[in-house]
């Protein structure tokens, strides 16, 4: 049986998802500048393998992704280099898209960006509202974290931890209109130069933009629901966005618990660091792609357990690499069939919370043994040719 590590109980489950043959995901996706690093590519690929795994053991699995449209460090771009901030985001997202394409990652069912959910945010902040859980500031909507007192119950942080972490993650714990350091915006005011959209509150016209939490919120209430099985993505992503989207799904549905398997990725690391563009030290899909193939790349990432940081070495995916081209060699003698019980025992290897490293190293066995292994590389998706 299927059992995932879920991050709200610090602990693996058996996966059982809410309705019985359909399979409901919602990961996050980029904010479309200077992508696609290879942080991106193990979070990606990660949940690839999980979705073709899924519809592997024969389950329809509704799968949305969106692409952050709208947001502070976009338009900081934007103006940076003078140019529009649609169009910016389009560019990239484009790259992305074609990144994962090379990398035989397969589309998701829904692929969204935020601005098509505007109408969907305003009607979750209006409900907030109502409820007493969000308040307006000097132009800006907040929600109020004291009214929830189950604020901060995925991350396990302090408020001290959650303060020193909002800042570092885009937050302003100093913002001079909240009520508390730690309330977050829900709809914040426009300045000339910024899109925004209108807000026809009954408490008066608020012309602005959404804040980054509520964009996901909307999105997965529009495409799968009051509750859904899996919610993932980055590992940095804990505090303070998923925390947030938590905090206001569940107090505007009603519905507990809001995800049923919270899934969280591991960082990579370059030159003893996350990998970031402030830093420099971002390795960037494209250009791997012009010394390894997509089946390099994607065993390197593979070969690390998704919820285990690691340090991108280039010996490594060298090492990957020599690995596969002797896989697809042995692949083309390959003479004996996979049996039922090999066939079980890699099963059992992914079930257990999505155990790749030890799945390839036995499929890296039976391959030496001249055992035909083109239908797992297939599930795991690679890409094998047929002869």
């Amino acid at each position: 049986m299927l059992s995932l590590y879920n991050s709200l109980s610090q602990k693996k489950e058996i996966f059982e998802p809410l309705r019985k043959t359909e399979v409901s995901i919602y990961v996050c996706g980029i904010t479309p500048y200077d992508t696609t690093h290879l942080g991106h590519a193990f979070v990606y690929i990660s949940f690839d393998v999980l979705m073709r795994f899924l519809k592997h053991k024969g389950y329809k699995v509704n799968y949305v992704q969106n692409v952050t449209d709208i947001d502070d460090d976009i338009l900081k771009k934007a103006k940076e280099e003078k140019r529009d901030w649609k169009e910016l985001g389009n560019y990239w997202t484009e790259i992305f898209l074609n990144d994962l394409k090379a990398l035989n990652v397969l589309l998701p069912t829904h692929y969204t960006k935020a601005t098509d959910s505007i109408d969907e945010m305003i009607n979750i902040i209006e409900d907030l509202l109502s409820k007493k859980f969000a308040y307006k500031s000097n132009g800006n909507i907040y929600f109020d974290i004291s009214k929830d007192k189950d604020y901060g119950h995925l991350s396990k942080y302090t408020d001290e931890q959650m303060r020193l972490l909002l800042r570092e993650r885009g937050g302003d714990p100093d913002d001079p209109n909240k009520k508390n350091a730690l309330d977050f915006v829900l709809w914040q005011k426009s300045n000339n130069e910024e899109p925004s959209w209108p807000f026809d509150s009954a408490q008066g016209m608020i012309d602005g933009r959404p804040g980054w939490h509520i964009e996901c919120s909307a999105m997965i209430h529009k495409y799968l629901g009051k509750q859904i099985d899996i919610h993932g993505g980055g590992k940095d992503l804990i505090y303070p966005h998923h925390e947030s989207e938590i905090a206001q799904s569940e107090n505007y549905t009603g519905k507990k618990p809001f995800v049923k398997y919270w899934m969280h990725i591991a960082m990579v690391m370059s030159c003893g660091e996350k990998m970031s563009k402030s830093l420099g030290n971002l390795v960037m899909v494209r250009d791997l792609l012009k010394m390894y193939s997509a089946n390099e790349i994607r065993w390197y990432l593979l070969s690390h357990h998704y919820r285990n940081p690691w340090e991108y070495m280039e010996s490594d995916l060298e090492e990957s690499a020599g690995i596969v081209r002797k896989i697809l060699i042995e692949e083309k003698n390959a003479s004996k069939q996979l049996t039922s019980d090999d066939m079980k025992k890699i099963t059992e290897l992914v079930e257990d919370d999505l155990n790749t490293p030890r799945a390839l190293e036995f499929i890296k066995v039976l391959s030496s043994r001249g055992i035909k292994v083109r239908g797992i590389l297939r599930i795991l998706g690679f890409h094998v040719p047929e002869n």
